[in-house]
């Protein structure tokens, strides 16, 4: 009855337009004051505090940071640059330049909307001007902007790993093989739709030396902060801040981009992302305390298990319910609400929590691209003006090829962590 009520309540604020953290806050509350009213209201309060009283957290707004200054500093047009010259000659070239720009650019911020707004502002306009329908172009942009999440560094990586307790490290090297994948799949796809519609590559790129030379420094952000973490020189929030710094330097001294009021800015636009994100993590952490008192998780096993214990199954349904939440909900709101409710489940049949994180954030970088919510068709949409159903429609095989990946890190383990494994010899 209390996770019926709570459950219920979540929702109903959420789909009322309430904000993560004032839905997760209040239907706590509420269900404290009716259930549980022997519990102090002051726990959620101190729970939701002492939540946020975390180290690796720092590492979201100091990512969210170094993602707005590689945007502007130039280091998105020289990866698209780079792109082009590795494959803007093939059919379809300005398509499978912007999913190949996006994964350079996901390496280095973190974010799919970040991915979508950066690359998507140079390539919209460019396909456009080449002949691309304008929905497709569009909606290669949207679809490419998922990368973002997957390949480390990624923002709901490190929230997924603050709320399961699980290695961020682990985390972002479990993500480089299904970023690859999404990367794979996405690029063929819109190489078999252009080579149907007749998109033709372009006669002259950029030559290849010119634009690794010019992209190299923009290429070192990855290696500094993935080679520092798996080094043991940094930790993840560590090298977030030492990103953003290498980020200040060459945007404004090599590659002269960047202005001072641009770095003021960014940093404007990263705290205040940052406030709304920590707000949410902060009563959803008080949330899931509550879930933990009230025995939910193991009530929600005990009824799974005695409906099916064919793991093949469950593992459909959860991926059937992710998806379907996806369209109606943020990426990093879903991660703090099911992580805690969900993690039990999964690792009684067998599921490393690792696997489970990348499942999940696999599942819900589908839901950028799925309306009503879909936050990359959003900021796509905002970019090239086309109405976000027609997108949507467009976007309909990519969806599909990236649902074909989500069986794979679903069902194949060793896509998620064979890395692992071979990054701990």
């Amino acid at each position: 009855m209390v996770a019926i009520f709570l459950l219920t309540t979540l929702f109903a604020f959420l789909l009322s337009g309430f904000p993560i953290g004032i839905s997760t806050g209040i239907a706590t509350a509420l269900s404290m004051i009716i259930f549980t009213p022997d519990i102090p209201l002051q726990l959620i309060a101190q729970k939701a505090i002492t939540a946020l009283e975390s180290f690796p957290l720092l590492a979201i707004p100091f990512f969210m940071f170094a993602g707005n200054l590689m945007g502007s500093g130039g280091i998105s047009r020289r990866l698209v640059d780079l792109a082009d010259s590795l494959v803007g000659t093939i059919a379809g070239g300005l398509a499978l330049i912007t999913t190949l720009a996006s994964a350079f650019f996901a390496a280095i911020s973190g974010s799919a909307p970040a991915t979508v707004s950066a690359i998507g502002s140079i390539m919209i306009p460019e396909m456009k001007k080449r002949g691309y329908k304008p929905s497709f172009s569009t909606a290669v942009a949207a679809c490419s902007g998922t990368i973002g999440v997957l390949i480390p560094p990624s923002i709901p990586f490190v929230v997924y790993s603050v709320v399961a307790r699980t290695s961020i490290g682990d985390m972002f090297i479990a993500g480089i093989i299904p970023g690859l994948l999404f990367t794979a799949a996405i690029m063929i796809t819109g190489y078999i739709i252009s080579k149907k519609r007749g998109y033709v590559g372009k006669e002259e790129t950029i030559a290849f030396q010119k634009a690794l030379k010019e992209s190299s420094w923009a290429l070192m952000v990855p290696i500094l902060i993935l080679g520092g973490i798996y080094t043991g020189i940094f930790t993840p929030t560590e090298a977030a801040v030492a990103a953003i710094f290498y980020c200040i330097v060459i945007g404004k001294f090599i590659y002269k981009e960047l202005t001072y009021r641009d770095i003021f800015e960014c940093a404007k636009s990263a705290a205040t992302l940052n406030g709304i994100t920590m707000y949410g993590m902060g009563f959803a952490m008080a949330f899931g305390v509550f879930l933990a008192l009230e025995m939910i998780p193991q009530l929600l096993l005990a009824q799974v298990m005695y409906a099916t214990t064919n793991k093949i199954i469950i593992l459909l349904i959860l991926n059937v319910f992710f998806l379907c939440l996806g369209c109606f909900m943020d990426n990093i709101a879903a991660t703090i609400i099911l992580t805690p409710i969900l993690l039990p489940l999964v690792t009684s049949i067998g599921m490393s929590p690792i696997q489970f994180g990348i499942l999940l954030t696999v599942n819900l970088a589908v839901g950028f691209v799925t309306p009503p919510v879909g936050c990359n068709l959003n900021v796509a949409s905002a970019i090239s003006k086309e109405p976000i159903h027609v997108i949507a429609k467009e976007a309909m095989p990519f969806m599909l090829a990236m649902i074909f990946c989500l069986m794979l890190v679903t069902f194949v383990p060793e896509v998620s962590l064979a890395l692992i494994g071979i990054f701990r010899e």
